[in-house]
This record gives structure tokens, sequence and C-alpha cells, in this order.
């Protein structure tokens, strides 16, 4: 038996741009990203905490250290900058993994600095 377990969050990260031109995705600053263990191309589920709406796209790394949280595509209707996201993945383990499996969450101040995790 697997189990499907929260695997990596990202938690009120402010939202810094929109691009209804881009073909799709988010853009997280990379070094965000690799911080919970995102990929590039990664599914991810999306919740915009300002309007409820709730999405599905993937991870592109932004550059590093910027903080870019950017909207592309047709997620760039489902927010404005400054709206606060929660960012998740998930992943399946087996029972022995999910026993002791632990996910890595950040939590992000207003400038998308690290202040938990």
């Amino acid at each position: 038996m697997t189990i499907c377990l929260l695997k990596s969050k990202i938690h009120r990260a402010a939202v810094t741009g929109a691009s209804v031109d881009y073909e799709g995705s988010l853009t997280i600053a990379a070094d965000l990203a690799e911080r919970v263990g995102l990929r590039p191309y990664e599914r991810i589920l999306v919740g915009n905490m300002a309007n409820g709406e709730r999405f599905e796209t993937y991870v592109i790394y932004g550059k590093a250290g910027s903080g870019v949280i950017e909207l592309n595509g047709a997620t760039a209707h489902l927010g404005k900058p400054g709206d606060r996201l929660t960012i998740m993945s998930f992943a399946w383990f087996d029972v022995a993994e999910a026993a002791t499996h632990a996910p890595a969450v950040i939590v992000l101040d207003e400038k998308n600095r690290v202040a938990r995790g």
C-alpha cells in the first residue's frame, strides 16, 4: 500500500507579478524552491489566501535571491501582486516511509524572505 502525503510547502508567498502572455506555470525564486525540494516542472497545487482560488500548475525556477513568485499564463487571472499563496507538492510513500516522513515547509514574510522553516 502507498499513501499520498504533503512533500513540500511554501506558505504565505507574496505574488510579485503576473504575466498573462507566458504559456503557463508559477515562477518561484530558485533558492526558495530548492529549500523545500521543489524541482523545475514539478506539479504543484496552489491556494490563493486572498480570493480562495485553488489551481494546479508546475514550477519554473526564477532568479535565486530575487523573491520572485510570478503567476504565468492562465493562472495570472487567479491572483494579483501582493496576494499570499500556499504552494504545495505531494508524493507517494510506502507505509514504512510514511511512518517517518516529515514535509519540508517554509513560511515567508511580506518580502518573500524565510521567516520560519
